[in-house]
Order: C-alpha cells, then sequence, then structure tokens
C-alpha cells in the first residue's frame, strides 16, 4: 500500500506491531479494536490500514513474525554434534528465547484460532517446521541408542508443551535464575528420554 509522502513507515510500522502484540496479549485479540491500537500509537484509526489491510493480518503478521524469529535464531544457536548436545541445546534455546518474548508466545497459543483456514496453515507449518528439528534430534539419538521414546513425534509435543509451560509461572527475580530453570528442565528432559 502506498504510504504518504513524508510519513515516518520504519517507525509507525514497528510501533504498530507492538502496540498490537501489547494489546492483543494483555486483552486479547477479539477484545481488542483497530481504534484502541491506533490510539496507543497515537495516529488516527484510519491510518493503521496504510500498513496492514485488517486486523487478522496483523496478527497473522506477529505470529509469523515470531515463528521467524525462533527458526532463525535456532539454526544460529551452537548446537553440538551428538543427539545429547543437540537436545540440551534446544532445551535451554526453547526456554531462554521464549522468555524474552512472553507476548509473542502467549499470541501464538492463545490466539491461533482467530486465524482464517490459509493464515491458520501457514504458521500451522512454520510449528511444525519448528518441531521436526526436535523430532529430528531424537531420531537420531533413538537410532543411536541414546535415547528411548516410545513415540517421538509424541515425545516432540510433550517437551515442547513442557518448555513453553516456563512462560506461565516464570518471573525475573524469583527464587530460580533462568540458567537454573534450563538447568532442571534439561534433567527433566534427559531423564524422560533416557535409554
Amino acid at each position: 500500500m502506498a504510504r504518504k509522502t513524508g510519513s515516518h513507515s520504519e517507525i509507525t510500522g514497528p510501533r504498530i506491531r507492538a502496540a498490537a502484540l501489547k494489546l492483543f496479549a494483555r486483552h486479547g485479540f477479539a477484545a481488542v479494536s483497530m481504534r484502541q491500537i491506533a490510539a496507543e500509537v497515537g495516529v488516527q484509526a484510519g491510518a493503521l490500514y496504510l500498513y496492514t489491510p485488517d486486523k487478522e493480518t496483523l496478527l497473522f503478521d506477529l505470529l509469523k513474525e515470531h515463528m521467524d524469529e525462533l527458526i532463525a535464531a535456532w539454526e544460529a544457536e551452537p548446537q553440538g554434534k551428538s543427539p545429547r548436545e543437540r537436545l540440551e541445546a534446544f532445551v535451554r534455546f526453547h526456554i531462554r528465547f521464549n522468555l524474552d518474548r512472553p507476548d509473542a508466545v502467549f499470541l501464538s497459543y492463545m490466539e491461533l484460532r482467530n486465524l482464517g483456514p490459509a493464515n491458520f496453515a501457514a504458521i500451522e507449518a512454520l510449528r511444525r517446521d519448528y518441531e521436526n528439528r526436535l523430532e529430528e534430534i531424537l531420531d537420531e539419538g533413538q537410532a543411536a541408542g541414546i535415547f528411548a521414546a516410545p513415540d517421538t513425534k509424541l515425545a516432540t509435543l510433550a517437551i515442547i508443551a513442557m518448555l513453553t509451560g516456563v512462560n506461565t509461572w516464570y518471573r525475573e527475580g524469583g527464587r530460580l535464575s533462568r540458567d537454573r530453570v534450563g538447568a532442571i528442565y534439561w534433567d527433566m528432559v534427559r531423564k524422560s528420554v533416557a535409554a
């Protein structure tokens, strides 16, 4: 879409996404209007449509951005060589990455239902891509006799759910540091799949 001469799209666009992320996470997608997002940013409601055609597209863009960043960050992460090292790297990475993005994680799990079929399928494909990376580690470990999971797909889903669940209870400055949480969760995951 064309933007007006003199507009600051490189500033306003990110501000709109940040405001939408915060408001959707705090109040829920259905309860937030485009007018509320505009007010949060300090622009007229009509200005939002220079950046997004509708509210669902804005949600989709936020969910896609989160998944794209998650996958790219995992690809850049030092992962080790053995399945055991790679599984430990995955556990610690997943917790660390998601604790830095609580609103995006919340949206990814709670607001997926507000996407139309095509947008839902696109986000689900990205989620499967990420899940497949963990499942490959488990399959390799199983083939090497290091891991023993009755069903690696089910183990993958259970591990990701457990790791993502940290976002529901962890508070900065609490009893456990992030590193300690990562160590404890790694121990639990290791024991759950050990041969």
